[in-house]
């Protein structure tokens, strides 16, 4: 039952989003945030026709640290996103959505973006802002295809709807017997996929741990502010920390801290976020065998460690085996590709952090080549509220994750998602620690759009094939 698609009509829209507390990103702090919102229209042989939806924060302390001022590198992404809107409705590939997502992401995206920054001159986007630009397209092409084919996209990802195997994009790493040839994505998902899943909770760098750290200046909304007080409402089990990764004091201080706290509230996993700023693994290393000494349930407690050192492995090829020889390791920001999860492999690190903002294609491909190697997966957020929630769980339900999901949106925005948590409530507030998946349902992504009371603002660009 292979169906080939053919995209005839993008949407744009832009949708505005404020903290209602800070979120530290390294050397940068977040306060607001816009989300790409986009509408696909395809269609079949036979004129039959669907619209799929994608969305994606545009976040651009994550996506492109850099010395340009936040207003010009939003500046940046939201042009590029208005070209990817064109390039996407004008683009004729054919095939099932992860088979058009991957000639578009591999033969369309660097000649556009190689332009872009040639036209633009000065500081170039990385190729990771412009996979996060693109991944609300993607992700509303996989929705218009199980529209299409009226399935849960999930369930496409076979030899049924597919014309394409697993070895046309992936090559197994050299010296192992692994082989794709006959395989689909579906060889690696989770299926049936869990009922709920654990919520990891972000500990930002900027949170407030406990009632002596208050100024007044808090928010009086009626959600949690302190850390203590987060765990006791929502049952949180699994902590993530927001790290300096420059500041060794004050990094193994925090570990500590939050550790302290967690023992005491019963949460009972952490993970360590260094966010990219880590280039010796001594660094690491060091706070974690002084962890292992003087708090060794601490050190228990965490459960992997994310992301230490510069994405870009190609200009840091670290190796890094003697940090994962302690803890696994994760890659996220580095992981663009399964090419690039080869190479970290190489390097030592054991595990990828998927994120459906660098594409749902590039996710899936990265889950398959990094399942057939033995590594272990964890699905990330990116502070993603409203549509954007729903294929970053559906994600992490489906790919076999060490342990739940990430999920903050309701730290950071609550009420961006109100609309959507009327049909979708167990996603947008978590309850005894977990999320619950069960208003998923339908065609796609079961977003459930047509019953979601959303008023959409006037679209940036409409283009028509």
């Amino acid at each position: 039952m292979t169906q080939q698609i053919l995209i005839t009509q993008t949407t744009l829209y832009f949708l505005p989003v404020e903290t209602r507390v800070p979120l530290k990103f390294g050397s940068e702090t977040l306060t607001h945030a816009v989300c790409a919102r986009v509408k696909m229209t395809v269609r079949d042989g036979a004129g039959n026709t669907a619209e799929g939806w994608g969305e994606t924060p545009l976040s651009v302390q994550w996506v492109w640290p850099g010395t340009l001022s936040y207003d010009a590198r939003f500046a940046a992404l939201e042009d590029f996103t208005k070209r990817l809107a064109a390039a996407w409705a004008g683009f004729e590939g054919t095939g099932h959505a992860l088979e058009v997502g991957h000639d578009f992401i591999e033969g369309v995206l660097p000649a556009l973006l190689q332009a872009f920054n040639a036209e633009r001159g000065g500081e170039p986007m990385p190729l990771l802002a412009a996979l996060v630009c693109c991944s609300a397209f993607d992700i509303a092409l996989h929705d218009a295809y199980g529209k299409l084919v009226e399935r849960p996209i999930y369930e496409t990802y076979t030899a049924e709807f597919m014309t394409r195997d697993l070895a046309t994009f992936l090559e197994p790493a050299a010296g192992t017997a692994v082989s794709f040839a006959g395989k689909y994505p579906a060889n690696f998902l989770t299926t049936p996929r869990p009922a709920s899943l654990p919520a990891w909770h972000l500990v930002g760098g900027m949170d407030k741990v406990d009632a002596a750290e208050l100024d007044g200046t808090e928010p009086d909304d009626g959600y949690p502010v302190l850390l203590r007080d987060w765990i006791r409402t929502d049952g949180l089990n699994c902590l993530k920390i927001k790290l300096r990764g420059n500041d060794a004091v004050w990094d193994y201080e925090r570990l500590v801290r939050v550790g302290e706290t967690a023992i005491e509230e019963g949460a009972n996993w952490l993970t360590t976020d260094f966010n990219c700023t880590v280039t010796d693994p001594a660094y690491v290393n060091e706070i974690l065998d002084r962890l292992v000494l003087d708090h060794p349930r601490i050190y228990g407690m965490i459960l992997y460690v994310e992301q230490p050192f510069p994405y870009d492995l190609e200009a840091h090829a670290i190796d890094v085996h003697s940090v994962s020889a302690r803890k696994p390791l994760f890659m996220d920001e580095s992981a663009h590709d399964w090419r690039v999860v080869r190479r970290g492999r190489e390097l030592g690190w054991t595990g990828v952090a998927l994120k459906t903002c660098k594409t749902q294609t590039g996710a899936l491909l990265s889950l398959c080549w990094a399942k057939a190697h033995g590594m272990t997966l964890m699905v990330q957020d990116l502070t993603n509220p409203m549509l954007a929630q729903i294929p970053h769980v559906l994600l992490a339900a489906h790919a076999g994750t060490i342990m739940g999901v990430e999920t903050n949106g309701m730290q950071f925005y609550p009420d961006a998602s109100a609309a959507e948590a009327v049909v979708h409530p167990g996603l947008y507030r978590r309850r005894g620690g977990q999320l619950q998946l069960d208003s998923i349902q339908g065609p796609g992504y079961g977003y459930q759009v047509d019953v979601i009371a959303r008023e959409l603002p006037e679209a940036a660009t409409v283009c028509n094939a």
